[in-house]
């Protein structure tokens, strides 16, 4: 960010909460750029004795995981993982259970995970071009992002 989106100042780096952030250079205006994470929801969907890894369209081939979404604004996280899976599978997503939350800062957003059941016809959008099912006993987490939530879903199944 080059200028202030309030006054049109050039931005500058300052000690702001004893954390260096962009600010207004123009000290009555006052911005300061929190560069807060953007929320996430993710949904560990269970498909029958399977869960659903998807590819999206945008990412490295043989790329997968979870389904993800952006929270709307004033969506409750539990309709928004409900809505993400009905968007981008076409199934029907109920009792959800949270997971967990978990810091994303490479992509600066907080994932909110739910493990979901689902039924229906999986139908892929646009933002999507593959699906695999892995049996429920085969799911393996990672060391980043939603794998963190896979992880702990997978220790969750055997206590």
């Amino acid at each position: 960010m080059k200028f202030c989106p309030q006054c049109r100042s050039d931005m500058v780096t300052a000690l702001v909460d004893n954390e260096e952030r962009l600010s207004c250079a123009d000290m009555q205006c006052g911005f300061v750029f929190w560069n807060n994470p953007v929320p996430v929801v993710a949904a560990i969907v269970e498909y029958g004795d399977n869960i659903v890894l998807a590819h999206n369209v945008e990412w490295p081939a043989g790329m997968f995981s979870v389904i993800t979404g952006f929270l709307e604004q004033s969506e409750d996280p539990v309709e928004g993982v409900v809505r993400e899976i009905e968007e981008e599978l076409g199934l029907i997503g109920f009792d959800p259970k949270l997971v967990g939350v978990y810091p994303f800062p490479q992509m600066n957003q907080v994932i909110i995970a739910y493990h979901v059941r689902a039924a229906g016809e999986i139908r892929l959008n646009h933002e999507l071009d593959e699906y695999k099912l892995v049996p429920i006993n085969e799911v393996r987490g990672w060391d980043f992002g939603t794998g963190l939530a896979v992880k702990d879903f997978v220790n969750s199944l055997q206590k």
